[in-house]
């Protein structure tokens, strides 16, 4: 019983000397470079830093040579980097999934330590290491509802820029200058691409693949159009912001009347676990029986299978897009 107490433990501070080093990382050659041309780049604009913008982009899936060419040959990495990006995080995909792997193994030893029977171990682990992409997911989700709340603010400043004169990609500055983040860091890569050469449309194209909202592809289609056909650019902005300013209450006015919905959702998604803890402690000789009994792990992957799906269709139902 000792060894195994002593080998747990060095799994454990294993383990959280993988995560502190993953979370901090040795400086790569490339970071240097990086920094190097940002200072350049600062000094070329006499100390304005307001319209810096990182231009060279990190290509590395990983900072461990062998899993960065591993990934470099899947197609998914790519996306799972613009995942990454969209969330706002300089991480890269690597990391979040060597994170994974740490903490799926964790879970799977101490779920072995406490004596669950196979294959609830299994469960446990997988539950642990999707705790680094559902970390990302939920914080894209969050950077783009910001971002999509913040937009009409952008083109109306957009729209007062071009009706006291200025010309679009003067507009662009003024919105990477004045708003608020994410929108500002978005349209100042915008802003510095064309800037650099590239062609309005494929800068704008870029937008909306950083961004991936039905608004900002409305936003660059009828811009592309505009540059197209003629038209009167400043209404088209300003049609557009009231449009996204009037879905915006629609959802505020859906979230408030299934408010009590969402709340029973909750209730019933939490219920089962929160009372196999507290059977667990009023009774602990009540939930045992299904570890030991050879029919018992079966029902425990049925119910937990079960319950995922509930949840997914409980989740699906209470959230109404708009």
């Amino acid at each position: 019983m000792a060894l195994l107490i002593a080998l747990v433990s060095f799994i454990v501070a294993t383990a959280i000397c993988v995560l502190v080093w993953l979370s901090l990382g040795a400086e790569s050659g490339q970071q240097v470079v990086r920094q190097r041309l940002e200072v350049v780049q600062r000094a070329e604009r006499g100390g304005n830093t307001t319209l810096g913008v990182q231009l060279v982009r990190d290509e590395l899936m990983s900072g461990v040579p062998a899993l960065d060419r591993m990934m470099i040959r899947w197609a998914w990495a790519t996306r799972f980097r613009d995942f990454v990006l969209q969330a706002g995080m300089k991480t890269r995909p690597g990391k979040i999934i060597l994170t994974g792997g740490v903490l799926a193994c964790l879970g799977f030893v101490l779920a072995g330590f406490f004596q669950v029977r196979f294959p609830l171990p299994i469960l446990v682990a997988v539950v642990a290491g999707v705790i680094p992409f559902a970390y990302v997911a939920v914080k894209r989700r969050r950077r783009l509802r910001l971002f999509e709340e913040h937009f009409p603010e952008a083109l109306d400043l957009l729209n007062r820029a071009i009706r006291a004169g200025h010309g679009f990609t003067t507009g662009l500055g003024m919105i990477a200058n004045e708003a608020s983040e994410p929108i500002s860091g978005e349209f100042r890569t915008t802003f510095v691409e064309q800037n650099f050469g590239l062609p309005l449309r494929d800068a704008l194209q870029h937008l909306t693949e950083r961004v991936p909202l039905i608004d900002v592809r409305f936003f660059v289609t009828a811009l592309l159009i505009q540059k197209e056909t003629g038209g009167n650019l400043a209404e088209i902005l300003e049609n557009l912001a009231h449009v996204i300013r009037d879905r915006f209450r629609i959802y505020r006015d859906v979230q408030t009347k299934s408010a009590h919905g969402r709340l029973t959702a909750g209730m019933l998604i939490a219920l089962p676990p929160l009372m196999a803890f507290g059977l667990g402690i009023v009774n602990p000789s009540y939930l045992p029986v299904l570890y030991h009994d050879p029919i018992g792990p079966l029902i425990l992957w049925g119910a937990a299978i079960w319950q995922v799906i509930g949840s997914a269709l409980l989740w699906k139902i209470i959230h109404i897009e708009v």
